[in-house]
């Protein structure tokens, strides 16, 4: 089975690889033929998840790319209950600008939130499935995956991407960052979204 992934992202591609079976191959944007950055200007990270997988599936079907085959694209927010739910759909650009800087981001939170007691959060992530049988059949479907915690005072690790370093999962004593990658990817939000579409792939 193929799955193409609706990104070029190394890190989010080698922790979805870790998540599936060996026998499905996960291609990224760049290994199909599409080195684009789309545009996500949806309004949540339901809607930027739709937009992106919509995309690779109408650039795959102008490239005659052979069927079947399935997208996937998700987006991801972290959503901070005493900043009304900042960055939420931001997350990526909280700090402004083009790209993804990631330790702008984090700067940006902490200072926001500065010494404020309440500092609980949650990641939420969306993916979108869409199932290309023919030029004709086509199916989307749509996953969720929730991990509740705490937004720590400063960073702590250096594995992982994003605000891992400054996010606490509930029930565990260090941040993302510090319980490597094999714990994360097995208790992530990421992780358990792909988990309910790997189960649903495997009863196809």
């Amino acid at each position: 089975m193929k799955i193409i992934l609706a990104t070029n992202n190394e890190h989010k591609l080698s922790e979805i690889r870790s998540i599936f079976d060996k026998d499905i191959e996960v291609l990224s944007m760049k290994d199909v033929g599409i080195d684009t950055d789309i545009e996500e200007n949806g309004e949540t990270i339901f809607e930027n998840s739709r937009i992106k997988a919509v995309y690779v599936t109408t650039e795959l079907k102008k490239k005659n790319f052979p069927f079947p085959y399935t997208v996937i694209s998700d987006d991801t927010g972290l959503m901070v209950e005493a900043l009304n739910g900042e960055p939420g759909v931001y997350s990526a650009r909280y700090a402004g600008g083009e790209g993804h800087d990631s330790e702008a981001n984090m700067q940006l939170l902490l200072k926001k939130l500065n010494e404020c007691e309440n500092r609980k959060a949650h990641f939420s992530t969306i993916i979108t499935l869409i199932e290309e049988k023919a030029s004709f059949l086509s199916h989307m479907m749509f996953f969720e995956g929730r991990v509740d915690g705490t937004i720590l005072k400063e960073k702590h690790g250096t594995e992982g991407f994003g605000y891992d370093p400054i996010f606490q999962p509930d029930g565990y004593d260090c941040s993302f960052a510090e319980m490597g990658i094999d714990i994360k990817n097995k208790i992530s939000h990421r992780a358990i979204a792909i988990g309910k579409v790997a189960e649903y792939l495997a009863k196809k």
